[in-house]
């Protein structure tokens, strides 16, 4: 899909680039992880915009609303804007995993929609989650895929192309695929 555009890096948001309260609701509580904001700032120097594609089913649930969401959101944007990162597109599933739509992951319907709105080549672009749901949709779009684990998390099997244990590792394997330095 649009073999003429850009390498874009797709990022999930909660538990890859912030902390993972669960429900993140009150934006008191974004906290980037250690790492992000460099590794995300020396990404998009080269050239890569940074596009969020988040599952928050809190919100079809009822657990969020969208009010709180948007909060929340726009902290999240604030944090990153402070430490030098601008995202060029954000996109949410709010829907439940009963709820059968194309967007939440590991469906590929958020990283479609940005290819087509945002001109990405996604068979040059990057997937970075730390769920096996960010890796399908990945997968699914046609791009790279990066399996974000903390280091104190266990490495599990994974489908994704290459596992990072920190923000360093992350921009490594983004920066040494083809294009990474355009």
């Amino acid at each position: 899909m649009n073999a003429d555009g850009r390498a874009a890096v797709f990022l999930d948001r909660d538990g890859t680039v912030i902390a993972d309260p669960g429900y993140l609701r009150d934006p008191k509580q974004v906290e980037l992880l250690p790492g992000a904001a460099g590794a995300l700032a020396a990404i998009a120097a080269r050239g890569h915009p940074l596009i969020l594609v988040s599952n928050q089913s809190g919100i079809g649930r009822g657990l969020i609303t969208a009010q709180e969401a948007h909060l929340v959101d726009r902290r999240f944007a604030d944090v990153l804007a402070q430490a030098g990162v601008r995202l060029e597109a954000t996109y949410y599933c709010p829907h439940t995993p009963d709820d059968g739509c194309a967007c939440r992951k590991p469906q590929p319907g958020m990283l479609l929609d940005a290819a087509r709105e945002h001109g990405i080549d996604l068979t040059r672009s990057i997937m970075v989650g730390n769920a096996e749901s960010d890796v399908g949709a990945g997968r699914s779009a046609g791009t790279y895929t990066i399996l974000f684990r903390a280091r104190e998390t266990p490495a599990a099997q994974t489908a994704a192309d290459a596992v990072a244990g920190d923000w360093d590792e992350v921009r490594e394997l983004v920066l040494a695929r083809p294009g990474g330095s355009a």
